[in-house]
Order: C-alpha cells, then sequence, then structure tokens
C-alpha cells in the first residue's frame, strides 16, 4: 500500500509538527526559531486554538472529539468497559460528564449482571460502543470470537486511552489528511489477545472514522467469526433508517425503514459492495427533511461484503454497525497477528439530509479522493461502447472521434472488444494483447492518430475476470475462483480470477503495465461485470472463509501498485455500471461510472439517490442515444445533457449519426459545460425536494465562493393545467446579488407532433416526409427565457415564478413547454457591478 502510505505519513508529519507548536505555548500567538539557508529566522504564528484540539480528556476516563460542528463523548466505566455517552450536535467541553453517565442504581430484574461484585449493572441496558457476547448483552455483538478450545465467550476490559497517529490499516486503503486521533486499548486476558478502537476525528468535514484492531498475543489461534468496524448505541428515538438499494440499472433507490423492535439490515455476500445495498446508510429522526431535523450518515471504506445493521433493543436502545459481512467469514488469526476492520465513516447533522450529505461529501473530495486528479477538472469525453458495441474498425473509431472533437469533446475513449478475439462477451479477457483484425496500427497508432486530432485517448479493461475462451484459462484454468465439485456457473460467460493467488496478482499488475504503455493512454475504465459464484480457491493452505476478504486485499495491492506506476492517468471505476460504488475503490479511483441506465428519467433517481453519500464529483454520467436501450422510453437530447451535467460529463452514442439539430444542441452543450465545469464539478450540491416521493426534482450546485449557482428543475410526469409553481434557490450568500438566466435549449419541431399542421399552408407527412425531416433539423427553436437581477435573499426566501407551463390555449416564446421526463437549467452569477 506505498501510495497510500506514503499520503498519509506526510500528513501525519504535518500533525506531529502543528502538535509540537501547540505544545510549546499556551498563547495563541508565538514565535519559533528555525534554520533555514544557515540563517536564524524567527516566525510569527497566529492558531486558533480551538481547531487545533480535537480530542479532550475528562475525569474518570472520559473522551470528548469535537468536529467544527459535533461533539462525540465517551467513557471507560469502572467495569473496564466503553461506554457511549453522546454523539450529536457540539457541546461545550467540560471535565465532568457525570450528567450523561448510564444510572443503575437498582439493576434490572431478569437481566443477568456482568459481576457479582455489582449486581445492579447489566451490560445488556448499556449504550456501548464495542460488544462481545457472553457476559450478559444480548444484542448482536460488534465482534464474535473463538478460543482454540471453542469457548466464544469474551469480554475486553480498558487499559489505556491516548492521542495517537492515524493507523495504516493492513492491507486496506483508509481516509488521510488533517486529523487528531483518539486509541483506546482494551485486553481480554483469558484469550490473551489486545482490542484496539481508533477514532479520527476530520474537523472540518464533521466526519469522525473508525476502525478495530485485534492483536493475538497468545500462543494458539483466534478464529474471527464477526468484527465489525464500528457499534454505535443510540438513544430511545423514532429513528428512521434510509437504505440505498437497488438492481443493475436501477442502483441507489431511496428505501425508508421505520425502526421497531428488532433488527434491520441490510448488507451484500456477492463479493463486491454490490448494486444492492451500497455500503452507505443514514438512521434520521422520523421528522427529519433534507434541510431540517437530526441525521447520522454511515458509510464503509471497503469493496467486498459488508453489512449495515440497526437493532432496537427491548430496551428502547439503538444499536447501529457496519462492517465486514459475517457470512461464510472466518479468519485465523494466528499467535503474533493482527487483523484490521476496513474503516467506518460516521457524521452527523441537525441540518437535516442536505446538511448530513454536505458532510460526507466534503469528506469524500477531500479525504478519501487522491492524487493529480483529485481537484482536478474532468474531461467531456465520448466513449463508443452504445455506438459499436464490440463491432468496430479502425475507420469507424476515427470517424467517431473525429466528430467527437468537432463538438467539442475533450477525450476519446475506445471500449469493449479491442483484445485478443474478442468480437462478444463469449471469449479473450485475461488475453490482453490488441485485435489487429480491428486496429491495425496497435493502440499505439491509435492514440497517436487521435492525441493529433486535439484528443486524449482512454482505454477499458476488465482485468479481474477470465473467459473460459481465452489462453489464459487454458493455461492456468486453477487461476480461476471454481470448486472441484461442481461445474462452475459463468457470470457474462466468464470467471472470477482468484486474486487471493501472488500469481495472479503478479500477473495483472505485469500484464496491465504493458497495456498502460501501449500508447499515450490517459484514462483507464476499469470494469468488472459479474459476481461471485463457487467460490472456492485452489491456492496453497487456503481457508475458505477468508477468500472473499484475500481477494478485495489483492485487488487493493494490484491497484495500489498500478496507481503509484501511472499518477498521471485518470482511473474509472465501473462495475456493470454501479456494482462497485463505494469509498474504498475511490481511494484509487477518483470517479465511477454510476450506472448502465443512462436513461435520462431513470438516472435523476439513480443520481439522487447516490446524491445522499456521495458528490456530483466522482459520479459520471453520459448522454446516451433515445430511446434509451433501458427502457425504450425517448428523452430530448436537451433533457439528457441537463440530467448528465450535474456530475462529470460524457457521451455514448454514436455522435456521427446525430443530425444537424442533435449536433447544434451538443456543441452549445458542450460549450455550456465547459464554462461552468468547476461548479457543476465541484461544488456544493443540494436537493431541493423530494422526487421519490414527488414528480418533480430540483439539484442545485453552488460554487465555493457562493459566486455562482446552477439549478435543475426535473419532470417526471406532466399533469394537465397544472398551473404556475415557485422555484426557490438554496445555499446563496443572501447579502449577495445575482443575476439569473435560463440556460438557452433548443426546443426541435418535432416536440409540438400534429399540432404543426394547424398553423402551416400545407399539412406535412409526419412519418417519412422529407420537408418535414428538413424542417425539424433546419429549424431551432429556443425555450422561454427568464431573466432577473435579485438578492440572494430573495432567490431563497421568495424565489421567483417562471413562466406559464403549455396548456393547450396557445404557444408563444413566453411558453415554458414541458413534456414528460423534461427539464430546465437556471444560472445565477454574482452580479457584474458587484463583481468589480
Amino acid at each position: 500500500m506505498s501510495r497510500l502510505k506514503t499520503e498519509q505519513k506526510i500528513m501525519n508529519r504535518r500533525r506531529i509538527v502543528i502538535r509540537q507548536r501547540f505544545f510549546l505555548t499556551v498563547s495563541p500567538t508565538f514565535s519559533i526559531i528555525k534554520i533555514q539557508n544557515h540563517a536564524l529566522i524567527s516566525l510569527d504564528i497566529k492558531l486558533d486554538m480551538r481547531r487545533i484540539v480535537m480530542i479532550y480528556f475528562g475525569k474518570e476516563n472520559t473522551f470528548h472529539l469535537q468536529t467544527e460542528n459535533t461533539s462525540y463523548i465517551l467513557r471507560a466505566m469502572p467495569s473496564g468497559h466503553i461506554e457511549g455517552l453522546y454523539y450529536g450536535r457540539k457541546v461545550s467541553h467540560t471535565d465532568d460528564y457525570k450528567y450523561l453517565y448510564d444510572k443503575h442504581g437498582c439493576g434490572y430484574s431478569n437481566s443477568t449482571p456482568y459481576s457479582q461484585k455489582d449486581k445492579t449493572l447489566s451490560l445488556d441496558h448499556i449504550a456501548l460502543e464495542y460488544s462481545t457476547y457472553g457476559k450478559g448483552d444480548y444484542r448482536l455483538p460488534a465482534m464474535q470470537v473463538k478460543h482454540e478450545n471453542d469457548d466464544f465467550t469474551s469480554d475486553f476490559i480498558f487499559v489505556k486511552a491516548e492521542k495517537t497517529l492515524k493507523p495504516q490499516l493492513k492491507g486496506l486503503p483508509s481516509s488521510y489528511g488533517e486529523n487528531e486521533t483518539l486509541c483506546v486499548t482494551l485486553r481480554d486476558k483469558a484469550l490473551d489477545a489486545t482490542l484496539e478502537l481508533y477514532y479520527s476525528v476530520f474537523e472540518k468535514a464533521n466526519i469522525i472514522t473508525r476502525s478495530a484492531r485485534l492483536i493475538n498475543n497468545g500462543k494458539g489461534t483466534i478464529r474471527i467469526n464477526s468484527i465489525m468496524s464500528m457499534q454505535l448505541d443510540l438513544p430511545r428515538g423514532d429513528w428512521t433508517m434510509l437504505t440505498f438499494d437497488g438492481a443493475w440499472i436501477k442502483e441507489r433507490s431511496k428505501n425508508e425503514h421505520r425502526l421497531n423492535s428488532g433488527v434491520c439490515s441490510v448488507g451484500s455476500i456477492t463479493g463486491t459492495s454490490s448494486n444492492r445495498h451500497n455500503p452507505f446508510f443514514i438512521v434520521k429522526d422520523e421528522e427529519a427533511t433534507e434541510n431540517f431535523g437530526d441525521c447520522y450518515g454511515f458509510n464503509l471504506v471497503y469493496s467486498g461484503n459488508h453489512i449495515a445493521r440497526a437493532e432496537v433493543s427491548t430496551h428502547g436502545l439503538v444499536r447501529i454497525q457496519n462492517g465486514i459481512n459475517p457470512f461464510e467469514f472466518e479468519w485465523h488469526l494466528k499467535s503474533g497477528e493482527s487483523f484490521d476492520t476496513p474503516e467506518s465513516v460516521l457524521t452527523f447533522s441537525d441540518k437535516g439530509l442536505n446538511g448530513m450529505s454536505a458532510n460526507m461529501h466534503e469528506f469524500v473530495k477531500e479525504n478519501i479522493v487522491r492524487g493529480k486528479w483529485k481537484h482536478k477538472a474532468r474531461p467531456v469525453l465520448v466513449n463508443n461502447w452504445e455506438a459499436t458495441y464490440f463491432s468496430f474498425t479502425e475507420k469507424k473509431i476515427l470517424s467517431i472521434a473525429k466528430t467527437a472533437k468537432e463538438l467539442g469533446a475533450e477525450m476519446f475513449v475506445l471500449d469493449d472488444g479491442w483484445f485478443g478475439k474478442r468480437n462478444n462477451d463469449t471469449c479473450s479477457l485475461g488475453d490482453w494483447y490488441v485485435n489487429k483484425k480491428k486496429l491495425p496500427h496497435g493502440i499505439d497508432g491509435l492514440s497517436q492518430k487521435i492525441n493529433e486530432m486535439g484528443l486524449m485517448f482512454g482505454l477499458w479493461v476488465e482485468p479481474e475476470m477470465v473467459s473460459p475462451d481465452s489462453d489464459l484459462y487454458r493455461a492456468h484454468p486453477d487461476w480461476a475462483l471454481k470448486s472441484d465439485d461442481y461445474e462452475p456457473s459463468q457470470g457474462r460467460n466468464q470467471l472470477v480470477l482468484d486474486l487471493t493467488r501472488a500469481e495472479v496478482r503478479e500477473y495483472i499488475t505485469n500484464t496491465l503495465t504493458d497495456v498502460f504503455r501501449y500508447g499515450n493512454i490517459e484514462y483507464i475504465k476499469w470494469d468488472m461485470n459479474r459476481q461471485f459464484s463457487d467460490v472456492f480457491s485452489h491456492r496453497a493452505g487456503r481457508k475458505s472463509g477468508e477468500i472473499f476478504h484475500r481477494y478485495i486485499m489483492g485487488l487493493y495491492q494490484i491497484l495500489d501498485t498500478l496507481t503509484e506506476r501511472f499518477p498521471d492517468i485518470l482511473f474509472e471505476s465501473c462495475s456493470s455500471g454501479g456494482n462497485r460504488f463505494d469509498l474504498g475503490m475511490f481511494c484509487y479511483m477518483p470517479q465511477c461510472w454510476t450506472s448502465d441506465n443512462t436513461d435520462a428519467l431513470d438516472r435523476v433517481f439513480i443520481q439522487s439517490g447516490t446524491s445522499y453519500g456521495y458528490p456530483q464529483s466522482v459520479m459520471t454520467m453520459h448522454v446516451a442515444a433515445s430511446p434509451s436501450f433501458a427502457n425504450f422510453r425517448p428523452s430530448s437530447i436537451e433533457h439528457r445533457f441537463n440530467v448528465a451535467a450535474f456530475g462529470l460529463l460524457g457521451y455514448e452514442l454514436d455522435v456521427t449519426h446525430l443530425n444537424r439539430f442533435e449536433k447544434a444542441a451538443v456543441k452549445k452543450q458542450i460549450e455550456f459545460y465547459k464554462k461552468y465545469r468547476e461548479t457543476l464539478q465541484f461544488g456544493t450540491f443540494y436537493r431541493i425536494g423530494d422526487f421519490f416521493k414527488s414528480d418533480i426534482a430540483k439539484w442545485e450546485i453552488v460554487s465555493k465562493d457562493k459566486s455562482q449557482a446552477i439549478l435543475g428543475y426535473f419532470v417526471d410526469r406532466v399533469k394537465p393545467n397544472w398551473g404556475n409553481d415557485v422555484i426557490k434557490f438554496v445555499g446563496l450568500d443572501e447579502n449577495t446579488t445575482y443575476d439569473m438566466c435560463t440556460r438557452t435549449q433548443l426546443l426541435n419541431l418535432k416536440t409540438f407532433g400534429e399540432i404543426i399542421n394547424v398553423p402551416m399552408p400545407i399539412k406535412m407527412d409526419m412519418e417519412d416526409g422529407k420537408f418535414y425531416e428538413f424542417l425539424t433539423n433546419t429549424i431551432k427553436l429556443r425555450t422561454e427565457k427568464e431573466n432577473y437581477t435579485l438578492g440572494g435573499d430573495s432567490l431563497m426566501f421568495a424565489g421567483f415564478k417562471p413562466g406559464q407551463p403549455f396548456v393547450l390555449s396557445g404557444y408563444n416564446f413566453k411558453t415554458r413547454l414541458l413534456v414528460d421526463t423534461d427539464s430546465r437549467m437556471y444560472v445565477l452569477n454574482k452580479h457584474k457591478e458587484e463583481s468589480r
């Protein structure tokens, strides 16, 4: 994990320097002396002391973690167990937190007291930070382990707590950046094991990350059957759990689960984080909305099998856990070894779901994504997949690239089908050599020709898979995950390579190193198109309960090596669309293909759901052909752009087949996107309303300095004579004056259908009339205009009333003509006189 470790070490050094300076003096302003170029230099440094100290130690082993807007308080009880006292809106630090301690003066009937020394203490009634089984807590434990004698009781007791450097997790990526970390050390004497609980505080993002490390100090082997990354016990309340679930081409739909007595659990056993249940989830007050109320957000820096669960106990406490899914997980921890859990990410906001999302977005952008492309504008690309699928020649590819350049695109991406004998999806995965019949000049020659057009060049790979019909499989059939006792089930006519084997990882790493050097490749789309089955390894010394996790660690090892070797390449993660849309992959790849479904209406749902946990700067969105392959729903080229523009824009259709009208529209779209790209990609994202409960969705992105904003207005179904509405912005500077306008969209005559014949002196044939086609390709109507100069307060609190929608009473250039699955974009810029 050298690249990740290097970045973390740099941040750790910076943090050490800050701590050293802080402890030099208690004054907020002080001088230090250093030697530079053999000369003594005095530096006056001013520090905001409140922003440096994030972790406070109080009396009786209490610990207070603070971010800008949140507090997390815990303590070591006299029994040695760690009690969670409070997590929520920021409160003042004090030395005495007795007012938050659990009060159990008389104990509880029919409970199991922890000890005969204190029969009033029942762990089943305590808000615990990390629980095990066997000592009276009958809720789901955070960890289940077995001694060598098969005893499954464990009891970890507090030893110490100290500030430390953020840990490097063995075989796993994690967050980085300025933070303070608390390590709480516990020990189980009988097991002869140490448990370290890590809490890292990211002040600006209002994030606390957690992980656990189990260390075997004894002589025997400890079997780990379950080990969560974190546990948070919340007090009684009216809580609702939001999960983001789906399947292929319908990823991350928002679902609400009212938390009542029992367990609500989602997760994945597919081998990946999966499109079925994303690792991100929310627990919110039942009354919380997008802009008001208490919300907790949780995520996991992990790409494999995971679980997220909330349990309401018989006494009303709500236990929240996430981590590696215990399904078929059994880790053999030998003497002297340690096991690290993936990093869990927690946040809280009392400003509703948008406030919670803002915290998560900031964290992903600043503390997960890394490397050259972290803050760099992403290029507008054209991908050939839905234009050609496997059937292409070099001539066809160059014609698409030439048209893409004329329209304003900046990159061309060659997708599946360029290697081996890959004319369909039944063969050649693993054979990463160029198909010279399709590309006689190879990738090198093709990329050079595309570069000469003024375009960057990108390439698709799917290196974790192997086709049974491939040279690689014929040479190494034991390199695939499969059982000796069953015929292997194939997904998309392929098998999964066994990344737990060092020789497989070496082959992938070396082969891709050669591929990435074929030409001037500046972008890689890394795909993974099937879920696991027949999970059995032929690796010597295998332990089947470790395969899922070792596979993911093997993948991370490959990614770490390749991203270090090729730091300038823009990597995009893909897994049948959004099948591996998670923080683990974002540690290596700054963006992910959001879904294989490019239908504009479906994408509003998919991108809305995704936005709760992830910023638009990691979401790739493409304008594809109409009607959509996913559902045959037609939509205008302008609507498809409006949806795709709220993230990382691309086009995935045969641009050589666009008519004159569509080419004119696309050219204007790309000009607009480039002009507002910084805001659209990296601004602060807001949801206005809930598209899962309404026919209208509004997204808004505001630039960091609040001088610019773009609002998207999306309609599902238009109701007849629906009247007018009021559109309000959010997140602006209420003291700033803005110039507002609509993005001018081209309106095709075909929108009017047969009605166009009413005012015409001659009747046109709508089916195959040449004159009709000529008119619709030539005449470019423009949508209505809205232009105002208003204060931010007016735009947010009063809003504006857009033009009258079309209601069959006539049409002119002031009419707001919206059809089913349609949209508008409204743009704000700081008023020019103020800008001076």
